[in-house]
Formats: structure tokens, C-alpha cells, sequence
């Protein structure tokens, strides 16, 4: 018990001196996240209103597949990234693998089938009234869908929330696309893992507090969301 404490006072010096080690790994947590976010967002989003507002052929399969992505294990997606990134790849000569663009892609790849779900389902749960009202309106399709993206908007923010709070406690993906290089591949979630196993627990605490603070901000902001 004794040992857990002396831990736990060390982590609280290391957060709040502003340890050097510490910044480094929270900021590229952070930036690798938000990237990913970003891109989730634009691939996610557009895809989701599609498929809440469109009936077309094959809709059904496209939905069952997004809801299989959902539920991929992030050591497969990381293992696939990987062997297209690879020298041996076919994206090979790109130079990606172990750094933190390819940490970004393979984030993507995590976040957009959540931001199109939770769109999809905002989409579907709104008025059914909204586009066919815009259109009589004059307004173009684009804009149409438009307005209906600002009626759902909190339901997509909180599609948004939620892809977050998955991508920043990652750890399979960031850690075999990153390859956990010391200032500028490790993550929070990696740095915690390898700092465990070398013994360094008050440096793993010190991130994994840091994480935790993080996710409950993520969790209270969503609940917010999801009360409007």
C-alpha cells in the first residue's frame, strides 16, 4: 500500500512540475488524436447523413459493414495499416510506418465508423419533415442536408465526443504503427505500457492520471451532449 502512495505522490510532482517527459508524451497524444479526429469528421459525418437520409440499393450492407468496423480489434487494423505500409507494402515507399502520420491514418480508421454511426442515428431520429420542408423551401439538396446536420448538430458533436474519447486511450494501433519512439511516436497509452513493464510505475501513474482526467472530460462533455 505504502508502495502505491510513495507512487502516487511521485506521479502528482512529475504533472506538476510540468515534467518535460510528460508534456512531450501528452502533446503528441493530444495532436496524433485531434488529427485523427479531423479527418473522422469529414469522412464520417458527410457518410453518416447519406445514410440516415438516403434509400438506395445496398444501404443495408453498407450499414451492416459500418457496424462491423465498430467492432474490428484495433491489433487487426493496426496489423493490416502496417503490411500496406510496409517496405514490403504496397504504400511502402511512402515512408509512413513508425511515425506519427501513419499513428493518424490507422486512428482514422478507428474514429470514422463512430462519428458516422452516431450521425446516422442522430439522422435517423430526427424530423422526417426537415428535408422535404428545405426542399419546397428552394433550398438544394446540399443545403437541405445542410439544415439537417444544424437541427442533429448535438447528436454530432457528441458523435464526435465519443470518437475521441476512443482514439486517445488507444494503445494497439499507436503501438504498431508508432513503434513507441520516445519523443515522437509515444503516446500516452504506449508510454504507460512500456514505463509498467521497465518499472517506472510513478512515471506510468503520472500518464495514466493524466488519461484518466482526459476521458472524464470527454465523459462529461458527451453527457452534456447527449441531455440537449
Amino acid at each position: 500500500m505504502q508502495y502505491l502512495i510513495d507512487s502516487l505522490g511521485t506521479a502528482l510532482v512529475l504533472i506538476f512540475s510540468l515534467d518535460s517527459d510528460v508534456l512531450s508524451t501528452v502533446q503528441i497524444s493530444v495532436v496524433t488524436s485531434c488529427c485523427s479526429l479531423v479527418i473522422a469528421a469529414l469522412l464520417g459525418i458527410p457518410l453518416g447523413t447519406l445514410l440516415g437520409s438516403y434509400r438506395f440499393f445496398g444501404r443495408r450492407v453498407c450499414i451492416t459493414l459500418l457496424n462491423t468496423m465498430m467492432a474490428l480489434p484495433t491489433v487487426v487494423v493496426g496489423l493490416l495499416i502496417f503490411g500496406l505500409f510496409s517496405r514490403q507494402g504496397p504504400f511502402g515507399t511512402f515512408g509512413l510506418l513508425f511515425t506519427p502520420m501513419l499513428i493518424i491514418i490507422g486512428q482514422a480508421v478507428l474514429a470514422t465508423p463512430i462519428v458516422a454511426n452516431y450521425t446516422l442515428a442522430a439522422v435517423k431520429g430526427a424530423d422526417k419533415r426537415i428535408l422535404p420542408t428545405a426542399l419546397t423551401l428552394g433550398a438544394s439538396p446540399l443545403q437541405a442536408r445542410l439544415q439537417l446536420l444544424r437541427q442533429v448538430r448535438f447528436g454530432v458533436m457528441a458523435a464526435v465526443i465519443a470518437a475521441f474519447g476512443r482514439v486517445i486511450a488507444e494503445v494497439g494501433v499507436a503501438m504498431m504503427l508508432g513503434g513507441n519512439i520516445r519523443g515522437y511516436t509515444r503516446t500516452m497509452t504506449t508510454a504507460v505500457a512500456l514505463e509498467t513493464s521497465k518499472g517506472e510505475f510513478a512515471f506510468a501513474m503520472a500518464l495514466g492520471l493524466i488519461l484518466m482526467l482526459l476521458a472524464l472530460l470527454v465523459n462529461l462533455f458527451l453527457n452534456l451532449l447527449q441531455q440537449k
